[in-house]
Order: structure tokens, then sequence, then C-alpha cells
């Protein structure tokens, strides 16, 4: 099953919804080429919701992890929402719930971002 990226703005926070699955191949690819586009973009405020996301394997994780750390280097922060009951076990064995800010309600994930940054205006 391939990835599909969704993107909505709400205020100059950029939801990105994930469905299907994040493995070794097109999918990863396709996730770190969004993300970086994002970045490059200026649009540094990403919540990644995982909610429809089927599997990820220890590449899709890897990728998770690259995104992260290319938003946080230009300043910005990706925060992960809706996690299935799966990806969040993976999460948590792999030690990566310690990194990401997790969420389960779009309204919250998008408030922990504080105010709108003057430059979005």
């Amino acid at each position: 099953m391939t990835l599909y990226l969704v993107e909505k703005m709400i205020g100059d926070v950029l939801v990105l919804d994930a469905r299907g699955r994040i493995t070794l191949g097109d999918e990863t690819q396709a996730l770190r080429e969004k993300i970086s586009e994002c970045a490059r973009a200026g649009q540094l405020r990403i919540v990644l919701d995982l909610g429809e996301i089927t599997y990820i394997d220890s590449a899709g994780l890897s990728t998770l992890v690259a995104a992260y750390t290319t938003v946080r280097k230009q300043g910005g922060d990706l925060k992960l929402l809706h996690l299935t009951r799966r990806v969040h076990d993976l999460l948590q064995i792999t030690r990566l719930s310690t990194v990401f800010e997790r969420y389960d309600s779009l309204p919250s994930a998008v408030a922990s971002f504080g105010p709108p940054s003057p430059s979005s205006g």
C-alpha cells in the first residue's frame, strides 16, 4: 500500500495527514522529501497525523527521526498526532517516545506551538 500525504494549514501550523504504510522504499522517500520540501519553504511548525498509518517498519521509524531532526535543525518542531496502538508501542519499545511530543487531538497539537510566529502574518 502506498503512503498518501494530505496537507492542510491551520494558522501557521502545517498538518500532514499520513495514510497507508511507512516502510523502506517509496514510502519513506516520499515522507522524507515532503518534510524537506516543507522545511525549505519555511514551514517549520508541523503536525504529522499518524492515525491512518497501518504499518511502520524500522526504516519508517528512522525516517520519522530524520524528519524531526531536519525540522529541529532549522528552528522548528514536528509533533505526532493520533498514534495507533502499534505505532505507540513501537515508539515506547525504541524509546523514541522520549523524543517526540505526541497528541490525541488536533486542537491540542496545534495549540502546543503557541501563538503564530510574527513572520507568518
